[in-house]
């Protein structure tokens, strides 16, 4: 039972000799308690009535014949009354009277929560194909108040449009959600959830939406430079819902020319040892009940010998560069080292004489003389 606390009702009167009730909230269903009080009571009477204003108890007699109706308890400071079963047409206002003169009453209202029914999702249809424009609904009826519909996209919310009638007391609740298909819906769980004050949990209910679309090819391959020799395999990878039967594998534009070494199997093809009679284009194809669909692969085996030349060579270039570089770098080295050497021994020459004199004056007069012979010297070598 779901019961709220409202606010103290009290019914004017001498001290102490007025009724104490409280407002009640059940769930559709459940049991409601319906209690009033007296701090002081000089063996005057309780009663409780209905919202028709029916008497239900007086005291510890029953008045009306409800089965649903029991009594807790009885005394000259309480009575305390049972509903079962309670249901949306039992809410409204109860009343508490205490039999003085004047008679004094208080007020307590009873509030019953109408539980939603579990949600159902419709407008599927299984298959849906790609480019339709659908719309599910998802319903919940008898809330009191109205239920709340939240719709999710697999773990994402998507917004609905919401409507809400009313059934008598009661609310039916209804949201859309409007959207066109395309593949990427293929398998996707679609989720309504309802939320309600008498629910501990959401109520949830959910479709997977099945998608038909037609197919796509690809081809793949198991080696990036085919060389002769080699064994070698081609998929074809699809998708496609349903998926794409059979695969159809040609060869520029035939079939395929050699079956002893070239097998197929399911959507792969398998060439065993590579030669040059294997170039071409490969094609493969497959198709559903939406489309075919194609993919191609042109193949071109190559020499390995001829790759193996043709690496060889860059590296001896590479060489070569190298080894050339070295050697100019070293000559420049080695020549300026000589030119340096060079001049500074002509220098050395030069100065000897005056490097040898006591004095100045004889400083100057014997590298002049060195300056003469140095000019006959050349003279006489011409």
């Amino acid at each position: 039972m779901l019961s709220v606390a409202g606010t103290k009702s009290k019914a004017k009167g001498s001290q102490g000799q007025f009724p104490i009730t409280q407002n009640v909230t059940v769930v559709e269903g459940a049991t409601a308690n319906m209690t009033c009080r007296v701090d002081y009571n000089d063996n005057t009477s309780l009663q409780w009535s209905n919202p028709a204003q029916q008497t239900l108890f007086f005291g510890d007699k029953k008045a009306l014949r409800d089965h649903r109706i029991e009594l807790v308890r009885a005394s000259w400071q309480e009575l305390t009354i049972r509903i079962g079963d309670v249901s949306l047409s039992d809410e409204g206002q109860y009343t508490c009277s205490l039999f003085t003169m004047p008679v004094k009453t208080s007020k307590a209202f009873l509030t019953v929560l109408g539980k939603p029914g579990r949600p159902e999702i419709t407008g599927f249809t299984k298959p849906a194909m790609e480019g339709d424009i659908i719309t599910l609904a998802c319903t919940t009826s008898g809330s009191k108040p109205a239920a709340n519909i939240r719709w999710f996209r697999n773990d994402k919310e998507v917004q609905g449009t919401k409507e809400v009638n009313a059934t008598g007391k009661s609310f039916t609740v209804r949201s859309s959600l409007q959207f066109e298909v395309d593949r990427r819906d293929d398998s996707v769980a679609y989720t309504c959830s309802v939320e309600h004050v008498s629910l501990t949990t959401p109520y949830m209910t959910t479709e997977v939406l099945e998608v038909h679309y037609a197919p796509h090819l690809e081809i793949t391959h198991s080696l990036i430079i085919p060389q002769e020799g080699q064994y070698f395999k081609l998929e074809c990878v699809s998708i496609g819902n349903p998926i794409p039967e059979p695969v159809l594998w040609s060869k520029d534009g035939g079939e395929l020319p050699d079956i002893e070494r070239m097998i197929v199997e399911g959507r792969e093809l398998t060439i065993t040892t590579l030669n040059k009679t294997d170039n071409g284009t490969y094609r493969c194809e497959a198709s559903n009940h939406l489309g075919t669909s194609s993919a191609e692969y042109i193949l071109f085996v190559y020499d390995p010998n001829a790759l193996g030349q043709h690496g060889p060579d860059h590296a001896l270039i590479g060489g070569v560069v190298a080894v050339v570089v070295f050697i100019t770098l070293c000559l420049i080295i080695v020549l300026g080292r000589y030119l340096a050497r060079h001049k500074g021994t002509y220098l050395t020459h030069e100065a000897k004489g005056a490097e040898d004199a006591p004095d100045a004056d004889t400083a100057i007069i014997n590298a002049e003389g060195n300056h003469v012979h140095a000019e006959e010297k050349k003279e006489y070598f011409i």
